[in-house]
């Protein structure tokens, strides 16, 4: 996965509508905030950014949004990296030396998606070596660019952040630090003695693991909830972002895609959604003015 500055690519074709902002009074957003705005004027940050997909940029509602630097400032490709097999034995040399994208990303999530070692081919070949070579080989291709280990451990509780324990993260009913937090410290401890370059880590929607002295970044944020909606699991939202304000090196938080009309987790979680802070029909909902609060408060 990798991710784009705004501006750095060409996105939609067409004519471009525009959404409505709000809604009925009560139902919708009040606020008269930007995002990225924000997210840069107030915060601190250097972005506040949205991931999204090819199939979705037919949509010249959702581009004319997408596109709109005031509220986003960086872009993630969903799933345009991910190659199926055919890809890989028809084109492997243009997949596995990807040098026509140096210069063009700001940050490649290096080694990604999982809390532990597991079987498979880079692992059962080399063993953990297999970061700190992916880590190196990726500084080779591209050395301008931010190299990121990221860390799943598909968070959606935020109740209770812990801003004073820096190496927190919020599994499924855990607020303290706990096995997965520590054992990935430590990996980060590791590559950092063994002068192995890594400039960050990304969570999926949770924070926090500066100590370090590498960044932090909210790489992949929705908080999914149990349906119907209530004004405390619509405040998780801004107890995020706030969460990110208040650690120097946390550098952005990323949505993963902005509008329900594109999410993912209704049809994955049966009973569950309200996870991004716009609508189905690309309006604004009050998790957009919680946003907001946690970068401005």
């Amino acid at each position: 996965m990798y991710h784009l500055p705004q501006g750095a690519m060409s996105i939609g074709t067409g004519t471009v509508t525009t959404a409505a902002t709000t809604t009925a009074a009560g139902s919708g957003s009040t606020s008269t905030a930007m995002l990225n705005t924000v997210a840069e004027a107030n915060a601190n940050k250097l972005y506040f950014g949205s991931a999204t997909d090819n199939s979705e940029l037919s949509d010249t509602t959702y581009v004319a949004i997408l596109k709109n630097n005031a509220e986003f400032g960086q872009i993630t490709p969903a799933n345009s990296m991910k190659w199926v097999r055919y890809t890989l034995k028809n084109q492997p040399g243009n997949l596995f030396n990807p040098k026509h994208y140096a210069g063009q990303v700001h940050a490649w999530d290096v080694v990604n998606d999982d809390d532990s070692w597991r079987s498979f081919v880079f692992f059962n070949a080399l063993g953990q070596n297999y970061v700190s070579m992916a880590l190196t080989a990726a500084r080779a291709a591209d050395p301008a660019a931010k190299l990121y280990v990221r860390l799943r451990c598909s968070v959606h509780h935020f109740a209770k952040l812990n801003l004073e324990s820096l190496f927190e993260i919020n599994d499924y009913n855990i607020e303290t630090a706990g096995a997965k937090a520590t054992a990935m410290l430590n990996v980060v401890k590791a590559l950092q003695a063994a002068k192995v370059p890594i400039d960050g880590f990304g969570m999926e929607s949770h924070l926090i693991f500066t100590a370090l002295g590498i960044e932090v970044a909210v790489t992949e944020l929705d908080i999914r909830m149990t349906l119907p909606v209530t004004p405390a699991l619509l405040a998780q939202q801004q107890n995020v972002v706030a969460a990110c304000k208040a650690v120097a090196k946390c550098v952005g938080v990323t949505i993963w895609d902005y509008t329900d009309k594109y999410s993912w987790v209704p049809s994955t979680f049966s009973g569950q959604g309200e996870a991004c802070p716009w609508d189905a029909n690309l309006v604004r909902k009050p998790a957009y003015d919680g946003i907001a609060a946690g970068f401005m408060n």
